[in-house]
């Protein structure tokens, strides 16, 4: 039954270690993520690009006010805010935003493959922000990694890049900012309380822009919006930008920031698999050896030493 497998699995984590239970809870959050794009491409075919990356942050800000408010959260202090301020320009606005607008032009499988560089670029702001201090073995196993998802975007690409991948490498980059930002709060603050508090703390600022986006598009496109596209809408909402954080933030806070981020590597045969299944887009044979080396090198990354020059969290 499914409510007694998803006790057993939480029993199971909980008798883990602290690393063991970060790459649990972070491989939860990356399967949250590898709906993402497929289903930013649904939505981005009928609401535009800027009002779905903003839209879907101040959709996710009620439920996080509320769980806010019935758990009577302490608010932020000040330097709180700001690394708060950091997460939200990441991974609530420039991610959602400059992904939408390379879904535009991009299969979702292709943005897949650009987005597999994320993990070294979280692992290099874990070393700049967290004082993470990865050993040499490690760092090998995420160029390693990140070379080959590479290697399969310019095979599946025909040797080149695509115009949306501009857009991708931009979200790619600042989104790894809020992702390193956010797991090193998460040691103050707590995973979900992160998300929920930058949803809040952003929701402000995004009415405007995304009450002015609605109108525009009202007046010029009448007709009602397809079911489906309000069904995907409601993932990016919810889960995406919300409860995947919830597991995401906390595994990286756990398992440190730099060895949990490389398990982001694998979304993208995740998102190939799901693209496959969901959306009919054909996924090359070639992919799942491509898959198979970047397991490899997320299993010995595991193993490879991470030190920490902070204190970990209790």
């Amino acid at each position: 039954m499914p409510v007694v497998r998803l006790v057993f699995f939480f029993g199971l984590l909980m008798t883990q270690s602290s690393e063991t239970r970060g790459m649990l809870l972070g491989l939860v959050g990356v399967l949250i993520f590898s709906l993402t794009l497929p289903m930013t491409r649904i939505v981005v075919a009928e609401l535009p690009p800027l009002l779905n990356g903003l839209g879907r942050a101040l959709a996710a800000a009620l439920p996080a006010a509320l769980l806010l408010a019935w758990r009577a959260e302490k608010r932020p202090t000040l330097p709180q805010l700001k690394s708060l301020a950091v997460v939200a320009l990441g991974v609530i606005v420039a991610y959602p935003v400059f992904s939408a607008l390379a879904m535009q032009s991009l299969p979702a499988s292709h943005g897949a493959v650009v987005n597999g560089l994320q993990p070294l670029l979280v692992a290099i702001y874990a070393a700049w922000l967290s004082k993470e201090r990865p050993s040499p073995g490690f760092w090998v196993c995420a160029v390693a990694g990140s070379a080959l998802v590479v290697a399969f975007a310019l095979q599946a690409g025909d040797g080149a890049l695509h115009g949306g991948d501009v857009w991708m490498l931009a979200a790619v980059g600042l989104g790894a900012l809020g992702y390193a930002e956010g797991a090193r709060l998460a040691r103050q603050m707590g995973g979900w309380q992160v998300i929920c508090w930058a949803l809040v703390v952003s929701a402000p600022v995004l009415m405007v822009p995304v009450a002015s986006l609605s109108w525009s598009h009202h007046a010029a496109h009448p007709e009602p919006v397809a079911l489906k596209t309000w069904l995907a809408f409601a993932y990016v909402a919810l889960f995406s930008q919300l409860i995947g954080f919830f597991a995401w933030y906390a595994g990286l806070a756990q398992g440190g920031i730099a060895r949990v981020g490389q398990v982001q590597l694998l979304q993208i045969f995740f998102t190939l698999a799901f693209s496959a299944l969901f959306f009919g887009e054909e996924v090359a044979s070639y992919a799942w050896l491509y898959a198979l080396g970047v397991i490899i090198t997320v299993v010995l990354g595991k193993r490879a030493a991470v030190r920490s020059l902070r204190p970990q969290p209790r």
